[in-house]
């Protein structure tokens, strides 16, 4: 298959906001797979690359070579060109990769070289999720798709299902759970608060939710097989050799294979949770700083498979075989005055905030459903639009990534930089501001600079999860997880949040 059929599909993938259009498109391209390619074209139809790390960044993609004319590159091709890059090592290593650069993106036509781009640095927005991809792989290989998502949670992959989907329903049956191969972790839908959350839960006000606290670590998963340990990250990253802590403590639990799913977390002396990116830090360094494991379910103990066991199933094993200090605080109430007195007291502990859970419902491995809803606090500031950055992907063509700041008087522009975000944009926002800001353009605008500056007038509301230390910018923090509520037009930019306000909001 040629790259250009790949790229075609993900255009006409990101133009339509219609799932039923979305997988049609991307089912006709999977009907014309070739079993070699059909692992590389799954991933790529995804948005990923099959290489979790090239090297590669924006900085080595800014100046590409004159694009092909015409389309020639297959889809193996350009997969075993990224294989070799991801291999380039020690001295010469930078011009090999500029070279390999080179040579791909010169056979690229302007097309495809806008889509390796935007793949490469993790920006291909098309909408297309795992989740419809999935339902592309059943629709063409003839499986049910109920088949194809438990495989894929299980394998922990949607392009290892996909491989299994082909060969049909017996083979994607054949996948299980296996201790020390990791699996997608389950994850949890929103609520405003733990009231709606409650009502959501246990709408005739009598049914128990388990209240956990949720901790603000490193989502771990942890798999034991006798002295044999594997932790993996949230993304199924191996982090164990960077976390012998959690090593020690799952070979010390009285059980000889299992499989807990919890969070790493870093601790003060006093037992408050340290900031996110100090446990952070230590997933990825020895910094000193020790991290404590504290979990919350339990999928697999001595040959008991828990994944399709109702919660209380669950957490009634995973009770007795890990000791209180390693089990993540806990409230099995069907109050909502208890649940949101627990939260408050968990939210002042300093932690993130607490997820609701459905007692009777099974692990749902790779799925965000509403068996599990997550309540936390929002913050939101009023700051100034100073920068923005040309799209990429769905949004070529638009303005869109935004630089904020606060008000700095000690600083010669009287702001102060605290981060970026395109989150929450619609397309209406996008094509306003992208107007919006070429007027306030401080030079004229065009596409020969990637960041385009503005003056410092346009205030937008933002929210955001936590504030962590920075270097990166020069207000020494940042905004975590950061999101677009809306611009505020009734604001002057002389009312924006001064930097002191935003160090204090935390605190608050």
């Amino acid at each position: 298959m040629l790259l250009a059929e790949l790229v075609a599909t993900s255009t006409s993938v990101a133009a339509t906001r219609s799932r039923k259009a979305k997988v049609a498109a991307l089912a006709e391209t999977l009907a014309r797979v070739e079993p070699a390619e059909l692992e590389v074209v799954v991933s790529y139809l995804g948005g990923a690359l099959r290489q979790r790390r090239t090297g590669l960044g924006h900085r080595g993609l800014t100046d590409l070579p004159t694009p092909a004319d015409e389309p020639s590159l297959s889809v193996l091709e350009v997969h075993e060109a990224f294989e070799a890059m991801s291999t380039l090592a020690g001295p010469g290593s930078q011009q090999a990769r500029r070279d390999a650069v080179t040579a791909l993106f010169g056979r690229a036509t302007a097309p495809e070289q806008a889509w390796l781009r935007a793949v490469v640095t993790g920006n291909v927005r098309q909408g297309a999720l795992d989740a419809v991809t999935q339902e592309a792989v059943a629709q063409v290989a003839g499986v049910p798709l109920t088949a194809v998502r438990r495989a894929a949670m299980l394998a922990g992959s949607t392009v290892a299902a996909a491989g299994a989907a082909f060969a049909g329903e017996e083979a994607l049956a054949e996948i299980g759970l296996e201790v020390g191969r990791p699996i997608m972790p389950m994850l949890a839908s929103s609520a405003p608060d733990v009231a709606a959350a409650m009502a959501g839960l246990s709408p005739d006000g009598t049914t128990e939710v388990a209240i956990d606290a949720k901790l603000d670590g490193i989502r771990i998963q942890v798999h034991r097989d006798g002295d044999d340990v594997v932790v993996v990250t949230r993304s199924l990253d191996d982090i164990t050799g960077r976390l012998p802590e959690v090593v020690e403590v799952a070979r010390s639990l009285p059980a000889e294979r299992f499989v807990l799913d919890g969070e790493a977390l870093a601790l003060t002396d006093d037992g408050r949770p340290m900031a996110f990116q100090d446990t952070a830090s230590r997933t990825a360094q020895d910094t000193g700083v020790a991290v404590t494991p504290h979990f919350f379910d339990l999928l697999h103990v001595d040959g008991r498979d828990l994944l399709d066991s109702p919660g209380h199933e669950r957490l009634a094993a995973l009770d007795a075989l890990v000791p209180e200090q390693h089990r993540v605080r806990r409230l099995v109430t069907s109050d909502p005055g208890e649940a949101d007195a627990f939260a408050t007291e968990t939210v002042a502990a300093g932690h993130e905030g607490v997820v609701l859970k459905d007692l009777s419902a099974p692990y749902a491995a790779g799925r965000r459903g509403s068996a599990w809803v997550k309540v936390k606090p929002v913050h939101t500031l009023d700051l100034v639009v100073l920068a923005v950055e040309w799209g990429s992907g769905r949004r070529e063509g638009w303005l869109s990534n935004i630089h904020l700041g606060a008000r700095d008087d000690s600083t010669p522009s009287g702001f102060v930089m605290l981060g970026k975000t395109f989150k929450g944009m619609t397309d209406e926002m996008l094509a306003w501001q992208t107007e919006r800001f070429t007027e306030l353009a401080t030079s004229p605008v065009d596409r020969s600079s990637y960041v385009v500056h503005v003056r410092p007038e346009q205030v937008v509301e933002i929210a955001f999860d936590g504030l962590q230390r920075s270097t990166r910018y020069p207000g020494g923090v940042a905004l975590r997880f950061a999101r677009v509520i809306r611009y505020r037009d009734d604001k002057a930019a002389t009312e924006a949040d001064t930097i002191e306000q935003v160090r204090a909001h935390i605190a608050t």
